[in-house]
Parts: structure tokens; sequence; C-alpha cells
């Protein structure tokens, strides 16, 4: 039977297990998007950790497509060069490395989450002393201010949107150079595309917007783009929110998220990565244990695509019962990781049957703590 622990090969890329290192904002850099090494240790320990993909936080695959000044970027030959010794650590720990490659859309030029996270201007500065910038969107009037005053916004012009899949496309080959194994492309939690996708937050009257084919046609876009450059051999992934938590209003819905499932499968991404919200202050999310699990269930069910769920999962046992019940082909793991940088060797102590083997996938130099 399939189980957490148990290897699986997208394309041509072998992953040890079905945990995922999710993608987890660090707001860590220097203000030119450079890794430093809380990102090397933050990921690396991860990866000694027994997850059996790390990922990176959303990597910014331009500028004004980070959501701090502190966001990690990927957008320059220098960002994939400081990455390089990361993903190394990762491969060498047993893991494969993976990013996540983002846009912050109108969610961009904030202050970090410990420093207030509102907007900043780009006339102004954040506590860090970090100037701010204008911010793109597909609609500026309908930007749902979270916190604090709306930023400065721009709205898309077909140049813009040509230059964000050029960004996404250059970001992706930056990756490979940089040594990532797999690429996801974000589109959820109210970042751009996202921002595209939803009725909530995209009033266009062009190509980009209102019928679903509209809405959905620069998530299709971009994702051609990086599959073009994205090597046969190696998969790609896509985050989606399965629905905005909207339900008294046209919104994005699980539905909708179903048939892009297909229609990014048709293109050549791999897995759905399937999470939910972020796109309005309003939004009315459930919570707890397993609470996107469903989202998740009905993508698999819908769309001929393999998917990861997240969201509320804290221990092995419950992580190992969404893959046995065929709920989901990986388990994206978040906070639990903060929390615990060894999650998947404690899978492995609470769920293998074998004590020799559980003892083999500590790292040598820490097998002195679990023999017996």
């Amino acid at each position: 039977m399939t189980d957490l622990l148990s290897s699986v090969s997208l394309r041509d890329v072998e992953l040890p297990n079905r945990i995922v290192v999710s993608p987890m904002c660090q707001y860590s850099c220097e203000p030119d998007g450079t890794a430093t090494e809380w990102h090397r240790v933050h990921l690396g320990s991860r990866a000694v950790g027994g997850a059996g993909v790390v990922m990176t936080e959303a990597t910014a695959v331009d500028p004004v497509g980070r959501i701090t000044p502190h966001d990690l970027g990927i957008w320059s030959d220098e960002h994939a060069t400081a990455l390089e010794p990361i993903t190394e650590f990762v491969r060498d720990q047993g893991g494969v490395p993976g990013i996540q490659l983002a846009h912050a859309g109108h969610k961009a030029s904030k202050e970090r989450p410990w420093e207030g996270h509102v907007p900043i201007q780009p006339d102004g500065t954040g506590p860090s002393g970090a100037s701010g910038w204008e911010v793109l969107t597909p609609s500026p009037e309908a930007y749902p201010p979270f916190d604090g005053e709306r930023p400065a916004m721009k709205k898309a012009d077909q140049d813009d949107i040509e230059g964000v899949i050029d960004a996404y496309r250059g970001a992706a080959e930056r990756s490979l150079e940089a040594g990532f194994e797999i690429a996801e492309i974000h589109a959820a939690h109210g970042y751009l595309l996202h921002e595209f996708l939803s009725p909530v937050t995209n009033h266009r009257e062009d190509d980009y917007g209102g019928s679903f084919e509209n809405r959905t046609r620069l998530v299709r876009e971009i994702a051609s783009a990086v599959r073009e450059v994205w090597p046969d051999d190696k998969p790609l992934f896509v985050r989606l929110s399965g629905t905005d938590w909207l339900d008294d209003r046209e919104s994005w819905d699980i539905d909708q998220t179903v048939r892009l499932a297909d229609d990014l499968a048709a293109l050549g991404v791999d897995l759905v990565d399937v999470s939910s919200g972020g796109l309005h202050p309003e939004q009315a999310v459930p919570g707890g244990p397993n609470f996107q699990v469903p989202l998740a269930e009905r993508v698999r069910e819908g769309a001929d695509v393999a998917v990861g769920t997240v969201g509320g999962v804290t221990e092995p046992e419950q992580a190992d019962a969404l893959v046995r019940n065929g709920r989901a082909d990986l388990v994206f793991v978040g906070r639990e990781f903060l929390r615990d940088p060894y999650f998947g060797l404690r899978a492995a102590g609470d769920l293998e049957r074998d004590p020799e083997a559980v003892r083999d996938q500590w790292p040598a130099q820490y097998r002195r703590a679990v023999q017996r």
C-alpha cells in the first residue's frame, strides 16, 4: 500500500517520500533579494530532517513582485548563484530541492509582518530603510486592503502582462541553473496570478478578464512559458487556491479550480498544490486539521493530475492517512516544519516498523540519538 514514506517518481525525478516542506516566507534577505545564511540553514535543516522535497519560500520573479523588500528573488544570475549551495546541500541530504516562483501583485511593497505589514509607498521607506514601489494589479479599483492604506498601484497593460510572462520564463531558466529539480508557479493566496483568476479582484474587460477562459489565460500562458524552458525530465507544479472562501459573491471556487487543473495538466503541469484563500479580508476560512483536504480531493477526483494538500497537518499518522487513503499524492507541511525541523525523521520513527531502517535514515552524525 502507498504510504507517506514511499518513494514516488514525477517525470524522471524520484522523491524519497511524500513529505514536502511547504513554501514559507522568511523575509530575511537583504533588500536586493539575495539568499542569506538564514536560508541555507533554514532549508538545509529541513533536508537533514527528512523532508522528501524542500521548497523555497515564494521567490519573486521580478523586483516589483516581492511582498516585502526582504523577499527572496530569482530575477538575476546573482540570485541563482546564491541559491546553488542550498540546492547542493539539500541533494546531499537525500532531498529534492524545489522553488516556488511568485509575483505578489497588489499585495507587494509591504513592511515585514513583525514590522506592521502595511504598504510602503514609492516615496517612502520601511523600518529597515528599504524603499517601496508601485505595485502591479489586474484591477486597481478591486483592491481589498487587508490592513493599512492602499499601496500605489498600476493596472497591468499588455506590455506589463508580457513582461510578467517573460519574468517567469527567465526565473525558471535561472532556477534550473541554480540546481532546482522542481519548479512551482504560485497562483494562490491573493497574489498576482490569483488576482487575475478571481472575479473578485479581476474586473477587466479585455482578453484577461470576464470569462473563465480569459481570467485563466495568464496562468496558462505562464505555465506554457515555464514548461518550454523547464526540462522534460523535471516536474512542474502549480499552487492554486481551491476557493476564495467568499460564497456570498461571485468568486473563485473549487469547480473552477478543477477545470483549470485539467487545463494545466494538458500544458505539462505534473501536480497541483491545492491551498485556499488569501484574497480578501472578508474570507470565511473554517480552519482546523485537514481543513483544505476536501479541496485537494475534489481536484484529484476531477482532473487528470497529481495533487498535493496542505493545511493543519501536524502529525505523522495524520499525513500518512492522507496518502494511504488516496486523498493526496504529496503532503505539504508548513508550520509544523517550523516547530519541528525534523518532522520527516519523526514521521519515519513513528511509522516505520523496522528500527534499523529508521536509524539509517538519520544523518550519521546524529545516529547516536536513536540507537538502542
